[in-house]
């Protein structure tokens, strides 16, 4: 009874809602009038043919008159009484058979399924609501986002101005708010002032016009947006946003980072405190070839090996690991320590041919930009001419002609990066470059994570997503960390010490066998022991520093606790560097 009552309160609510039961209820009305008038001439008509028949004779003959069904049982004699009956008859065919079923559809049937509608969509939350985030498109970003909200357990509310598209996500089991995301009564209702953050990924333009709005509205909550264009990120900020997300700048840094055969430098990409991590492959180096037991690394220079990647594989570093000329080494140490690595190794620099980078759009320039820091020569194939510069860089035409990609440099270069922004067309070309050369290093952007995988079968050795970059960013700023996106499905974990592991040495805890999260560091009052010994002794209070993969953190929740972790994204590199 409760639910049917607040139904009703919804379908009554809106202005024109009412005037539509006001007209309905204004036609009941004359057909009421109507069948009065009917029954009061029948009375007349029949007194005149000298039959007397009750009042409530009259009203059951108009209505079977009315309604078609004509008994029989009742009839005129006389031609003024037929007439009357025609008239009847007519009127009612007209106003119950045409007018009423119509009018009861469009006044009150389709109103009332389209209130019942948009009950199952709420157009606000509830008053009870807080800490909850609020996604303003449905994207690959936010898609992505919505996965990592639901396995931590953090409420959001997605914004549908469609209302058939929020029924079907509300039916795909999608906590969706019908609302448009430039109307200040959207966020209101959707209790900004209580929310964790708000998150734009829409156009540049779209999204400028949200944080200001947002913004207007509270001036405390959170807003994160993403740029596709470097001018906008100023303006995003200037509008309200706390933090401005330009993705295809992100995208083409970590791109140009996993290049392999150009250098055999550590370079850092984030850090934990003093931990500072590092990249660095193997090409070309006497590590190719060797397990990392035989690699001695650590003995060498004291950084830990605490993963590979294979190929766009991460597998966690173990002595048996061996290491191969298409090996990314993952490394975590001091900067003393990475600085001792690179004194062993900076001194293999594999090839000194161009970089190809397929695309000369955000992604693309960003990514020879990134390359251009570390002194790494380029060559963009664009067939967009406004994009060409004149800096001997640039190469007109289409990656799918052989002519463009030998002139390009295709049979020498060391690595091609495709970043193209349709995941189809960056298939095509990673089958097509792995045919050409099946020994060079392909690195392809996916604009939606279910291509991961196929760029990956398609011959790719490292594949970045898209939409899985711009939901670790959003998720680690609402966790009031610095935004870098690791790798794929890679970050820092800080956990106390589970209880049954105090008192034992980490070798003797399992942690690594048991989970496959590596323990990087562990914090104590007094210090932090970085890659600590096998022999350290685990005690009550000290913190462990993981990292972890998704399954591997799963792993870890699932043996010692849900309460036990709490994910620690690492720094930006450009903040470690300075």
């Amino acid at each position: 009874m409760k639910y049917l009552v607040s139904q009703l309160a919804h379908f009554i609510k809106p202005a024109t809602q009412r005037r539509n039961i006001g007209l309905l209820f204004r036609f009941l009305l004359l057909l009421v009038a109507m069948v009065i008038v009917f029954s009061i001439l029948f009375h007349v008509l029949m007194q005149a043919e000298g039959r007397d028949h009750s009042w409530l004779t009259g009203v059951y003959w108009t209505l079977t008159v009315m309604s078609t069904l004509g008994f029989g049982d009742i009839t005129f004699t006389g031609d003024l009484g037929r007439l009357f009956s025609v008239v009847v008859l007519l009127s009612g065919m007209f106003f119950l058979l045409v007018l009423l079923p119509f009018t009861f559809i469009e006044f009150f049937y389709a109103p009332w399924m389209k209130a019942q509608a948009e009950f199952r969509a709420p157009r606000e939350l509830p008053a009870s609501m807080s800490g909850h985030v609020i996604l303003t498109h449905y994207d690959p970003v936010s898609a992505a986002l919505i996965h990592k909200l639901t396995d931590y357990g953090r409420p959001y509310a997605l914004l549908i101005p469609d209302l058939d598209q929020a029924l079907r996500m509300h039916d795909l089991g999608f906590n969706v708010m019908f609302g448009e995301v430039d109307r200040p009564e959207t966020y209101q209702l959707a209790r900004v002032n209580r929310a964790a953050l708000v998150a734009a990924t829409g156009s540049d333009v779209v999204n400028t016009n949200i944080a200001f709005t947002v913004r207007e509205l509270s001036k405390a909550v959170p807003i994160v947006t993403t740029a596709l264009s470097r001018d906008s990120v100023d303006i995003l900020q200037l509008a309200g946003s706390s933090q401005v997300i330009h993705l295809s700048e992100m995208m083409g840094q970590a791109l140009a980072r996993r290049i392999i055969g150009v250098d055999a430098r550590a370079h850092i990409i984030g850090e934990f405190q003093e931990l500072l991590i590092a990249e660095a492959t193997a090409a070309g180096t006497p590590l190719a070839g060797k397990t990392l037991a035989q690699s001695r690394i650590r003995e060498n220079t004291g950084a830990n090996v605490i993963g590979l990647w294979k190929r766009g594989l991460f597998e966690p570093a173990v002595a048996e690991s061996r290491i191969d000329a298409t090996t990314v080494l993952l490394l975590a140490g001091s900067a003393d320590q990475l600085r001792r690595y690179d004194e062993l190794f900076c001194i293999y620099h594999v090839s000194g041919e161009p970089v190809m980078i397929i695309g000369g759009g955000a992604v693309g320039s960003a990514t020879a930009r990134a390359l251009a820091s570390r002194e790494v020569d380029y060559r963009i194939i664009e067939m967009a001419p406004e994009r060409i510069r004149s800096d001997g860089k640039h190469i007109l035409g289409s990656a799918a002609d052989l002519a463009t990609l030998e002139s390009a440099g295709i049979q020498k270069s060391p690595a091609v990066v495709i970043t193209t922004r349709e995941d189809d067309t960056s298939i095509y070309l990673t089958i097509y470059c792995r045919r050409l050369r099946p020994d060079i290093q392909i690195l392809s952007r996916a604009t939606r994570e279910r291509n991961v995988s196929t760029l990956h079968r398609a011959g790719a050795d490292f594949v970045l997503s898209y939409a899985s970059m711009g939901a670790t960013g959003i998720f680690n700023y609402m966790r009031q960390a610095s935004i870098l996106m690791l790798a794929e499905g890679l970050h820092a974990a800080e956990t106390q010490v589970p209880h049954s592991l105090a008192g034992k040495s980490l070798a003797e805890s399992g942690i690594t066998r048991d989970t496959q999260c590596t323990v990087v560091a562990i914090r104590t009052s007094e210090c932090l022991a970085i890659n600590p010994r096998p022999n350290i002794q685990l005690t009550r209070g000290a913190t462990l520093i993981l990292m972890c993969t998704p399954e591997s953190e799963a792993r870890f929740l699932e043996r010692y606790g849900p309460e036990k972790i709490q994910r620690q994204p690492i720094s930006d590199p450009e903040e470690v560097l300075s």
